[in-house]
């Protein structure tokens, strides 16, 4: 069987001004800016905004940041890893949990 490719590119929220993006450091998942477990609160609020028209999208992409998440803190740890259910609520859960906009909404 052959074995997965890589996952999307850790290169989102995208950065603007010139300040440094919310993205992740790999291998261990933090934020490059506040040092929290990615997605910090600041990447999630950008990403939410960047991904405003394409929930799904917002969806694949955590997913296959998860994946890749998965990966990376596996081989750092492979007899302690994370917890599937953690990583799935910290990654994927909270992307979808948004309602929908209100009719006529801007």
């Amino acid at each position: 069987m052959a074995t997965p490719g890589r996952g999307p590119q850790a290169d989102r929220p995208r950065g603007s001004g010139g300040t440094i993006p919310h993205t992740p450091a790999r291998p261990m998942w933090f934020c490059r800016v506040d040092g929290q477990p990615w997605p910090c609160g600041e990447a999630r609020l950008l990403l939410v905004v960047e991904f405003r028209d394409n929930v799904s999208g917002l969806t694949i992409y955590l997913a296959g940041l998860m994946y890749e998440a998965m990966r990376d803190l596996y081989r750092l740890n492979p007899h302690d890893g994370p917890d599937p259910k953690e990583l799935f609520a910290r990654f994927v859960a909270w992307g979808a949990a948004r309602p929908p906009a209100a009719e006529g909404a801007e």
